[in-house]
């Protein structure tokens, strides 16, 4: 769609089929959401930047499920991770892995106290730093949800950042239709400040959608794997981008992020998380 922007607030993916919420964002932020960045230094800068993140990742499982997903699992969902960012310039080193064992912790939706609580015992490094959890029972029946980069985060901003995913969705778990990985990238993308590819703001095929110039209109999400892309906003150029990561199609059909995509993510990254790296919590 068309551009850059960032809201600060925290995206939900669903597993049944893979569908996401985010809550409304507050005004301010609609208004940046349609202002083009300004700052031409930057922008190049971010052009030519590699970044590499640092990474802790956390893996927090019921007693039942305890011996499910063994570091093995976590390494290959870092590689995933690195596959997938590749090509946007985008690099995660892994820090740590730890390992949790908590009925309540693992079955914590997000915005409760359980989530709080974990992270103020578990999360590592500073803002420019990516605290990857994996709930073994996540609750709500979620995928996964994570936080947007804010300009100035508060404390208690600080302390929940990061990605939470359902730990069958690493490779190999036990989530049909979403076990390759993709769920972790995709939130990752919410991490660097993008949105869904099919982001409502009311207007359908005639708004700013997901403020991505490079990204087809697109009014619904995808479900599962289409074999011909769908055109859901035929009056505008190009078909569904049904193998981006930030669509809600299987694992198996993502593969791809867009050149402005990888841009924004780049420029988010160095103007939202690098700037607060030393706000540790």
């Amino acid at each position: 769609m068309k551009v850059f922007a960032i809201l600060a607030i925290a995206a939900t993916c669903a597993s049944a089929q893979r569908k996401c919420g985010s809550t409304n964002p507050p005004a301010e932020l609609k208004v940046e959401a349609t202002t083009e960045p300004t700052d031409d230094l930057v922008e190049r800068s971010a052009r030519r930047a590699k970044y590499t993140v640092d990474t802790y990742v956390h893996v927090i499982t019921t007693q039942n499920k305890s011996n499910l997903y063994p570091r093995s699992m976590v390494q290959e969902q870092m590689r995933v991770m690195n596959e997938a960012y590749a090509s946007s310039r985008i690099a995660f080193n892994t820090k740590s892995i730890d390992y949790t064992v908590n009925d309540r912790y693992a079955s914590a939706s997000y915005e409760t106290p359980e989530e709080l609580e974990y992270k103020t015992l578990l999360h590592k490094g500073g803002y420019d730093d990516l605290n990857l959890y994996f709930l073994s029972d996540l609750g709500d029946g979620l995928l996964g949800f994570c936080y947007f980069p804010e300009k100035k985060p508060t404390a208690t901003q600080l302390m929940l950042d990061g990605c939470v995913n359902l730990a069958g969705s690493m490779p190999g778990g036990e989530t049909r239709n979403y076990n390759l990985g993709a769920t972790a990238v995709h939130e990752a993308g919410h991490w660097f400040g993008l949105f869904h590819t099919f982001q409502d703001d009311g207007k359908g095929c005639a708004g700013k959608g997901d403020y991505v110039a490079d990204t087809p209109a697109q009014l619904n999400a995808t479900a599962g794997c289409p074999t011909v892309n769908p055109d859901t906003c035929p009056k505008n150029k190009g078909v569904d981008p049904i193998h981006n990561w930030m669509d809600y199609s299987t694992d198996i059909c993502m593969t791809e992020f867009s050149f402005l995509q990888s841009l924004r993510m780049r420029v988010m990254y160095a103007t939202r998380r690098r700037p607060n790296r030393d706000r540790k919590v």
